[in-house]
């Protein structure tokens, strides 16, 4: 079985959203992306959803992406990005989760799961910037300690399988050019940690995106960036 990564799926089936208008490639997205997640993943695969997953502005409007989701293979676990504005507490996930029926789903917040090679760690981010202002430095600090609290988690799995290696999911890029989310970096780098995912960057330059950070290599997984097709993530040799 295997692990896979993607995000910003963009889902819009109760929302007049439509993704065209940000290029010809956003064209029949969900279409595109549920032929090519049929294609690539299995039953017993695993995919990290690295947040956007829907444009739903409350939890109600989400649910048909969700039966959406549930149709597709695979465990999936999803972590927020700014877009994600139905998202709710854990508990409340839960029960949405359940009530929907969406069972093949759960949350990356403030936790880890292990599958397969691999213990997954993950939480939302924030923008960058050179200096943070005081309302931005709150959320950042916050972000920080929630990537904290699912790193302590992720190394508590790991004390029983210490051969799997810990990744981590981000929403937003920990760095891009010459700017950089200065306190996730530290943490990253404090941690150890070696592979880092993120989305949220959407035509991005090539020639900004930050390849090495925080001693890990880092990778761009936006769906549109990855042709909607998951990303199958491979063990370190």
């Amino acid at each position: 079985m295997s692990v896979f990564a993607i995000a910003d799926l963009h889902l819009a089936h109760t929302m007049n959203k439509p993704m065209d208008i940000f290029g010809p490639r956003w064209e029949n997205h969900t279409e595109k992306l549920r032929e090519n997640w049929l294609e690539t993943v299995s039953d017993g695969d695993t995919v990290v959803i690295a947040g956007d997953v829907s444009w739903g502005m409350r939890i109600e409007e989400a649910e048909e992406d969700f039966r959406f989701l549930e149709s597709l293979p695979g465990r999936k676990l999803i972590l927020k990005g700014n877009h994600d504005y139905w998202w709710q507490t854990m508990k409340k996930l839960q029960e949405f989760r359940d009530r929907v029926g969406a069972f093949s789903v759960d949350f990356l917040f403030n936790n880890a799961y292990e599958a397969e090679e691999f213990i997954l760690c993950g939480t939302r981010g924030w923008t960058l910037d050179t200096v943070y202002n005081e309302e931005d430095a709150k959320i950042v600090n916050r972000e920080t300690e929630r990537l904290r609290t699912s790193i302590r988690a992720g190394e508590s799995l790991r004390e029983n399988h210490p051969e799997k290696e810990l990744l981590v999911f981000l929403h937003y890029p920990p760095a891009y050019g010459n700017l950089r989310c200065r306190p996730i970096c530290d943490l990253l780098h404090e941690s150890g940690v070696k592979r880092i995912f993120y989305g949220h960057m959407h035509n991005a330059d090539p020639s900004r995106l930050v390849r090495q950070i925080a001693g890990a290599s880092s990778e761009l997984i936006a769906a549109d960036y990855l042709q909607f097709r998951p990303l199958k993530i491979q063990p370190m040799n």
